[in-house]
């Protein structure tokens, strides 16, 4: 029998596409516990949804070491596939077991599982000469945290530094909440103990946020180099923190106001140590 010829290529997705359907695929495993523990895989790997975040991983160079995408999502696959190397796994799943794996409530059919570029303690801290450098104090909000990465970005700093008792870098609700923000933010986990004397051997001032009392931000001493301890949403900084610090800033507020969310705080703060040190450039949102 004669071949059309004019019969339609197949797609890119038709050739690349590998189909999973059983719930105990190793890579569809390595997705769902990353999603779960929020924490990186034996593998190095984090996980993260949504057609933003991984264009947004992908353009920023991050290594993706596999691409899940749902039956229903296979035209936003082959809009994808031509910005995903070669190398890394693409993956097709039946839109229910898709849908069991991801955390969203309305997922958009596409995850991946990548490896973020790795920073240590003292490569960040050598950062400080040019921005303010944010430590997250036992901050236990993803979204708080995913803002101030965002705002870390936005406001010039130079690097994010979590100490015990601060909520995964690699949690689902804080990668989302930076929106992009953590593929491009130098961050780094570390104690607060040692990181305060290595801060101290660098000349890094340290300056702590309070909702109670201090200097109000435009009075402050935004020098370089310095560091921002933003501290737990309810208890704030741990007494024996904040009182190694060299300079409390405190926010001015209506007094029916108790506190602000950390994440509007620090982006406040951050706002004016970069307002300072800084040219902001004004840009379309």
């Amino acid at each position: 029998m004669k071949q059309n010829s004019h019969a339609a290529p197949p797609h890119t997705s038709d050739k690349r596409l590998r189909p999973v359907t059983g719930r105990h695929n190793a890579r569809l495993k390595e997705l769902r516990m990353a999603f779960r523990r929020g924490e990186l895989t034996a593998g190095g790997n984090c996980a993260i949804e949504g057609v933003k975040l991984i264009e947004e991983a992908l353009r920023h160079a991050q290594r993706a070491d596999a691409v899940f995408f749902a039956e229903s999502a296979r035209p936003l696959a082959e809009k994808l596939l031509p910005q995903i190397g070669e190398r890394t796994e693409t993956l097709i799943l039946p839109n229910a077991l898709f849908k069991s794996v991801v955390p969203s409530d309305a997922p958009q059919g596409v995850a991946a599982l990548v490896k973020l570029r790795a920073f240590s303690v003292a490569e960040i801290i050598e950062r400080s000469a040019d921005g303010p450098l944010v430590v997250g104090a036992g901050l236990q909000d993803p979204g708080n945290l995913g803002t101030i990465l965002r705002s870390a970005e936005a406001f010039g700093a130079a690097g994010v530094l979590l100490t015990e008792g601060t909520v995964s870098p690699y949690n689902p609700k804080v990668l989302r909440g930076s929106a992009g923000s953590i593929f491009r933010m130098p961050f780094a986990r570390t104690g607060a103990g040692e990181l305060i004397v290595q801060l101290r051997s660098r000349g890094v001032r340290l300056v702590a946020t309070s909702s109670h009392k201090g200097t109000p931000p435009a009075e402050a001493n935004w020098t370089l180099p310095v560091a921002i301890f933003i501290g737990n949403e309810g208890a704030g900084l741990p007494r024996e923190i904040l009182h190694q610090m060299d300079e409390t800033v405190v926010i001015p507020q209506a007094k029916p106001v108790e506190s602000l969310n950390a994440g509007v705080a620090a982006s406040i703060v951050l706002y004016e140590a970069a307002r300072k040190n800084l040219q902001l450039v004004i840009c379309d949102l």
